[in-house]
């Protein structure tokens, strides 16, 4: 049969339409729980500008910061419910929603920046976030992490469990308000951006927030006196991008690829980033006069074991927190022996979690 010139070129043009409509952009709406005023918006900010590099003409990601289309506390539902299609996050705000997201978020005296990345990349972490937020219908790139938290900010020193007692103390993060609860003092709850006022005011005794220089960002160094360290409370802190499945769904295989590429390079980014940063934010701290304490080791070892038993608790409080918690420390058992093999050239310190076989009840 013989195709005339016609339709041969009529078949063709067609084919060409075909391509160009099944490659057509897709444009993403996506904001932040993090305001411009706080420095953590950056990582979220970076993983944007690689998405949008590598991933070209396929995708367009349009980022509005925190608090500019919802309020940071409705970010969540926001994507849930395919309003916005993205919003980065920190896990930890979502523990209303099941305990498995503080976990997810970060640890009292646990896991270290590595250790997130070690879990989140080698073992079995990311599988573990995208059951929880599957969930609730979404897909989880997890590419920011930050090594240990501060410490408190105060007007009257913290140098020792007693000093704790009492105080009213703005603290993020479901294991951590139980383990300061059993220390004696209360947690109050606070978005970062309302700390500046509440310590100038008095409202709280002090306050942590992240790490020294976003505690910059947020004003801390103008309005506190003492500085108490390590951050015990947040031993270390994973961000990342919560993504509606609807959306992710409309995506080529190769740009959801792409969109992963971006995640892991962010990760590694935002490391090194914040570690450089919190050199800077210490400095401004010290040039500021805040007086330095550190909690002596008995201290440390008693919050170790009060947040051992906390996380055990709270693993058996939601079978998705079990699932996580019995993956985090199964692989820490798996590292140990490599770990303290390679002393004092390893990753770190070697965190005496909670007990494994207590943690696999819970998910029975």
């Amino acid at each position: 049969m013989k195709i005339s010139k016609k339709l041969l070129a009529t078949a063709i043009t067609c084919c060409m339409m075909s391509g160009v409509a099944m490659a057509q952009q897709q444009n993403w709406t996506m904001t932040s729980t993090w305001p411009s005023s706080i420095e953590l918006m950056e990582i979220d900010k970076k993983w944007v500008e690689l998405a949008n590099k590598l991933t070209g003409d396929e995708l367009k990601i349009d980022f509005h910061e925190g608090g500019s289309l919802v309020p940071s506390g409705e970010v969540f539902a926001a994507v849930e419910s395919g309003t916005i299609d993205a919003g980065g996050d920190w896990p930890g705000y979502w523990a209303g929603r099941d305990p498995a997201f503080s976990p997810l978020g970060t640890h009292t005296s646990l896991f270290n920046a590595i250790d997130y990345v070690n879990w989140i990349q080698q073992w079995d972490g990311f599988d573990v976030f995208n059951d929880v937020y599957g969930k609730f219908g979404m897909v989880y790139l997890p590419y920011g992490v930050t090594n240990n938290e501060s410490g408190f900010r105060t007007n009257t020193p913290i140098k020792n469990l007693e000093d704790l007692k009492g105080k009213r103390l703005r603290l993020s993060g479901l294991e951590q308000g139980k383990v300061l609860e059993r220390l004696g003092g209360n947690q109050v709850s606070m978005a970062g951006q309302e700390l500046y006022q509440a310590l100038e005011r008095g409202v709280i005794d002090g306050a942590e927030f992240s790490t020294p220089n976003v505690d910059v960002s947020a004003g801390m160094h103008q309005v506190t006196k003492f500085w108490s360290t390590p951050g015990w409370h947040q031993s270390s802190s994973t961000f990342g991008v919560m993504i509606n499945k609807d959306s992710w769904d409309k995506l080529s295989p190769e740009t959801q690829e792409k969109l992963r590429i971006a995640a892991d390079a962010t990760m590694l980014w935002s490391l090194s980033f914040t570690e450089k940063r919190a050199i800077d934010g210490y400095e401004t701290f010290k040039k500021a006069g805040v007086e330095i304490n550190r909690m002596d080791d008995d201290s440390l070892q008693k919050i170790q074991d009060i947040s051992n038993e906390v996380m055990v608790e709270v693993a058996c409080s939601s079978p998705l927190a079990a699932k996580v918690y019995t993956s985090q420390v199964e692989y820490l058992s798996e590292y140990a022996e490599w770990r303290n093999a390679s002393k004092p050239f390893n990753l770190g310190r070697d965190p005496q979690g909670p007990d494994l076989e207590k943690l696999l009840e819970c998910e029975q």
